[in-house]
Parts: C-alpha cells; sequence; structure tokens
C-alpha cells in the first residue's frame, strides 16, 4: 500500500504540473515530507494525505481510484470520434474513451429536416453548444427559437428541450453538456 501511495501521489503531481516543493507549498507541508512520501520511505497519515490532496482539489476517493498509470489523450481527431446516435443526427463524441469523463463535448450534424423526435427531452444536467453551419429550431420549456451560425445557447437539461432543423441544409453545431449523458 505504501507503495501505491508514493508511485501514485507523484504521478499526479505530474500530471499536475508541479513540483515536489509547489506541492509541499500549496499543501502546507515540508518539501521532505512529499519527498519521502514519493521515495515510500514514509507512509503519510491519513490527516497529511488529505492535507496533500487538497491541493490539486482531489478527494482520497479520487486519489486511490484515479488511473494515474499514463497520460489522458489530449487530442481527438475527426476519424477517432465515434457516431453515438441511433438514427440519422449525427453526435461525434470527443472523448469517448477517456476516463472517469464529467462532460459531453459533440459535433453534431442534422441532415435537412431531421430533428430529435417529438417527444421533448428532458435529463439532469445543463448543456450547451453553438452553430456552426445552418439553422437550427431550439424549443426549451415551451419557447422557440431559430438559430444560425455564431448563434450559441445554454439551459438546464431538467426543462423539456427539441432539437429540429427546419432547413433544406444539413446543421453543424458543436455541444457540451453535463454531467455527461452519452
Amino acid at each position: 500500500m505504501k507503495e501505491q501511495v508514493g508511485a501514485q501521489l507523484k504521478a499526479v503531481r505530474t500530471a499536475f504540473g508541479l513540483s515536489q516543493r509547489e506541492l509541499a507549498k500549496r499543501a502546507g507541508v515540508t518539501n521532505g515530507m512529499v519527498s519521502l512520501i514519493e521515495q515510500n520511505r514514509v507512509s503519510p497519515s491519513v490527516g497529511s494525505l488529505q492535507k496533500i490532496l487538497a491541493a490539486f482539489p482531489m478527494t482520497m476517493a479520487e486519489f486511490f481510484t484515479r488511473d494515474m498509470s499514463g497520460p489522458e489523450e489530449v487530442v481527438f481527431r475527426v476519424g477517432d470520434l465515434p457516431d453515438m446516435a441511433t438514427g440519422p443526427i449525427e453526435y461525434r463524441l470527443v472523448a469517448a474513451t477517456r476516463r472517469n469523463r464529467t462532460m459531453s463535448i459533440l459535433s453534431e450534424m442534422y441532415p435537412a429536416g431531421s430533428d430529435t423526435g417529438e417527444d421533448l427531452l428532458t435529463h439532469k444536467g445543463e448543456e450547451g453548444g453553438v452553430i456552426i453551419e445552418g439553422q437550427l429550431e431550439l424549443t426549451v420549456a415551451g419557447k422557440t427559437w431559430v438559430l444560425g451560425p455564431g448563434d450559441g445557447y445554454y439551459f438546464d437539461s431538467r426543462l423539456p428541450h427539441r432539437f429540429r432543423n427546419i432547413s433544406d441544409a444539413p446543421v453543424r453545431l458543436v455541444s457540451a453538456n453535463t454531467p455527461p449523458s452519452i
């Protein structure tokens, strides 16, 4: 267990781009303590580890369950974005393979005349987006807008909502929602 704590602390510190000295300063502990923990020469108390993790910030549960063995991907090429849709609308998910993803970022394409369905959508969280090309009709809580290139939206996803392409051309947009619904 002691070896896991030292290696994990070093991996987390490195991932956050902190030196041992900077981490010690932020956590209010000595540089020597951070060094000794990372070298597995001492096993920190629960209180000391909590104090150190507060500098990231990170909970104990996240510290012990997060896989820091390798760097997370940062760049996702267009050919690597899986289409998460089951119908004519295309939902290309960014970072589909990322562990513990806390939001969904989508590259969306609505063919002419397509929509999310007659039944209004509702789910936990918030969502927003920006229209890149075309015209999209957005209905939220009984109110409807037509959005064009450069227009954006942001709303509480618990409100009933619907997206519809009312034109003869495709609509392209980039959206995000949290927590991830895809």
